[in-house]
């Protein structure tokens, strides 16, 4: 391994947020988008403009990105499901648009209520729409390493999505651990079969920690030389469409993993921890992640603020 920076996109104020039952308000959403900016993050998926009916949450989109304190240094992504949300997205002044298919049928079925081919032939619409007013595309793949309905997915297959995607204009692919499936040697399989039909699309890799091995499948990247990931800020998030499915790994969790091994990520550790913690108020609940707990690994205490041991 011989890398020496990795960019991360925050995807909490659309994945983390999304997931949250009661409605946050657009200047708080607005506050932590701005303090993300900040905190140095290249890329935040900011919102979706999928219908207000379908994710109440997330019907704020233009808002949002109406009222964010823009930077050069910084895009701003959003989910896209179909044209007229393109055309939404397009009049907010959106810097990336990304869309979504699931790789196994059934889910795409539950999470879009479409088949896979249909979502393909709906993003060309979106790509011609995006193209025509200059605005890159990135194409996301979810349930990219198993199915909670169908179990194992063909690497070929998203080998054969990604391919897709470039015929598409897109400018990479997402590879989307939604149910938390991802294990290094699917990882590995998934990478290798792209590479080896796509070679010239940018791989990023989003996983989640439902079984606890989320940063090690992003070690598992970084050894196949993979510099693109995704998280979330105190490790929230979750499909409501993948059975027991859990949040995404933590960013500050990953930005301190990466630093602590001499990468570089242009981010704001301690800036991330406090964003996490000021999220975890605003939701009114814990959040799983780590770091914002612990902090640095050499954050030292006095000796006057812990107990001695009593007796020999």
């Amino acid at each position: 391994m011989d890398i020496k920076e990795v960019k991360i996109t925050e995807v909490g104020p659309r994945d983390g947020f999304q997931s949250e039952k009661t409605i946050l308000k657009t200047e708080d959403k607005i506050d932590v988008i701005n303090n993300l900016i900040e905190a140095g993050f290249p890329r935040i998926e900011v919102s979706s403009f999928v219908s207000p009916k379908a994710i109440p949450q997330l019907a704020d989109a233009a808002i949002i990105l109406d009222n964010v304190k823009r930077n050069s240094n910084t895009t701003l992504a959003a989910l896209v499901p179909n044209a007229k949300g393109a055309l939404r997205a397009v009049a907010a002044k959106l810097d990336e648009i990304v869309v979504f298919l699931s790789a196994s049928e059934s889910h795409n079925k539950k999470n879009v209520n479409r088949s896979v081919q249909d979502s393909l032939t709906g993003f060309k619409e979106i790509a011609d729409i995006a193209g025509k007013n200059n605005i890159p595309v990135q194409g996301d793949i979810a349930t990219a390493f198993g199915c909670p309905f169908e179990g194992n997915i063909s690497a070929n297959k998203l080998a054969d999505i990604s391919k897709e995607y470039k015929l598409m204009g897109f400018k990479g692919v997402t590879l989307g651990d939604t149910t938390g499936m991802a294990t290094p040697p699917v990882v590995i399989d998934a990478i290798h079969a792209i590479r080896d039909k796509v070679p010239d699309l940018e791989i990023t890799l989003h996983f989640h920690n439902t079984r606890g091995v989320g940063l090690a499948n992003v070690m598992t990247g970084l050894n196949e030389g993979i510099t693109d990931y995704e998280s979330c800020f105190g490790g929230m998030g979750g499909c409501p469409f993948a059975p027991n499915a859990t949040g995404n790994i933590c960013s500050e969790d990953l930005i301190y993993l990466l630093h602590e091994m001499g990468i570089k990520t242009g981010i704001d550790l301690d800036k991330i921890i406090s964003i996490a913690k000021k999220v975890e108020n605003l939701v009114g609940h814990k959040l799983p992640g780590q770091v914002m707990r612990a902090g640095h690994r050499l954050l030292s205490y006095s000796m006057d603020e812990v107990p001695t041991a009593v007796g020999a």
